[in-house]
């Protein structure tokens, strides 16, 4: 994926203008590369097994191969009749039956005839309703109408093709395959469906304190949790995760990851973006020439965010793909939260979804919190709901380091920068994850 660029081919040094944006202003400003990068990977194609299509994008569309239904279909368990004549009130004569997947071989229905018949089932020749069983009264082999029922022309009848005619398309290019798409491509009859190939995402987990699974940390180091995090979250968004080797935060090694994860379509570095002394991140890929769209957003947690650019010319002339680069916070939850907010939608639009901002849904607030002025807060919560209402509480937690609170969690409660109070009662939006 080659993007063009116009940045000059000099080495710029730390960024010398911090860009911290509003919360919205940030999403816009994400939304607005990511139309760039809109359909980057779909040209690389892929046919998968049907089942194994869950989650991925369409690449071709899935057409009727017949009329949906291919019949008359009844929708109800009851009797085949001649609306009028039902209707009229007097005694049927139960002729027949006919079950689901079976056809009616005998003669059209007359006036004063009714014909058993099972949900699913082909509507016979000459019916043109369906009637209850519940609505009917029952004498032997007759039946008729309860009092004060009645049945209209096409009653509890689907028509054929009246879903989806041969020839149609069910499904359309850029769909995301879910239950509802995979019932319908095996419907047509797709035992296979072609899927759009998927953007891979290097993710750079930074820091000296950090250590990998099979190595035994000391008292002052942790496990590297955040790279697995950030593979899952890439994996469940569709896009393929490559885990480089940790860098410590010496700039060698930062360069060394850097020229590896240019490789990929993506790149995220988890940490190593604070104003720390040893936070490198920013000024080695200032070095290299990046365009930094911003900064920092002001939000609680993720504050710290990066977002920009690296160049395709390097110094010595040659050429190398630009790639877009997210740097998210070191603090477990700041890197989730920001992920959710600002990388997912990027990475579904590169999927060729049609992509308008993170997933938010409302919900009634359980209980009273403070907001913060200025900051969009997102904190780690609980929704809970029924058929009537949603409902979120606030889950406790130690700050943006928690990942037990994270985990005890299932979405992030929103608070807007405008107000410092909220009460219980009030509708407010919850980011989804």
């Amino acid at each position: 994926m080659a993007i063009s660029s116009n940045l000059p081919d000099t080495s710029l040094g730390p960024p010398t203008v911090l860009r911290v944006l509003d919360f919205e202003a940030a999403v816009d400003e994400v939304l607005r590369h990511a139309a760039e990068l809109r359909g980057s990977v779909a040209g690389a194609t892929e046919e998968v097994p049907l089942l194994e299509s869950a989650g991925r994008m369409l690449a071709r569309a899935i057409v009727a191969d017949r009329d949906q239904p291919p019949f008359d279909r009844s929708t109800r368990d009851g009797f085949a009749v001649r609306a009028t004549a039902f209707s009229a009130g007097g005694w049927l004569s139960i002729v027949g039956q006919v079950r689901a997947g079976d056809v009616w071989s005998g003669p059209p229905l007359a006036d004063n005839e009714a014909i058993e018949i099972m949900t699913g089932a082909p509507l016979p020749a000459g019916a043109d309703a369906v009637t209850m069983v519940e609505h009917v009264e029952l004498d032997g082999g007759n039946i008729r109408a309860q009092q004060g029922r009645r049945v209209s022309p096409g009653e509890n009848v689907v028509p054929q093709g009246s879903e989806a005619r041969a020839g149609e398309v069910v499904v359309a290019v850029g769909s995301t395959i879910g239950a509802a798409e995979i019932a319908l491509a095996a419907t047509a009859g797709e035992s296979t469906l072609a899927v759009a190939g998927r953007p891979s995402v290097a993710i750079v987990a930074t820091g000296d304190e950090l250590v990998e699974l099979h190595e035994t940390p000391n008292s002052r180091q942790i496990r590297n949790s955040n790279g697995y995090a950030l593979a899952t979250l890439v994996h469940l968004a569709g896009a393929l995760p490559y885990r480089l080797a940790i860098a410590r935060d010496v700039r060698e090694e930062l360069l060394q990851r850097i020229a590896e994860a240019r490789q990929h379509d993506l790149i995220l570095f988890s940490g190593g973006v604070s104003m720390g002394k040893y936070d490198l991140v920013e000024e080695v890929l200032a070095e290299l020439g990046a365009e930094f769209f911003f900064t920092g957003v002001k939000m609680q947690p993720g504050k710290p965010i990066v977002f920009g650019r690296l160049p395709e010319r390097r110094k010595d002339g040659s050429l190398f793909p630009a790639r877009y680069f997210f740097g998210l916070p070191g603090n477990p939850v700041s890197t989730q939260v920001t992920f959710h907010c600002f990388v997912e939608p990027s990475l579904r639009t590169m999927l060729g979804e049609d992509v308008s901002g993170p997933r938010f849904a409302q919900a009634t607030l359980a209980h009273d919190v403070e907001g913060k002025q200025g900051l969009t807060r997102m904190l780690p919560a609980r929704l809970e709901s029924d058929f009537r209402q949603a409902s979120v509480r606030l889950v406790g937690w130690q700050g943006s380091g928690d990942l037990a609170a994270n985990a005890r969690a299932n979405c992030y409660a929103v608070f807007p920068p405008d107000r410092t109070e909220f009460r219980a009662g009030d509708v407010i939006s919850v980011l989804l994850r």
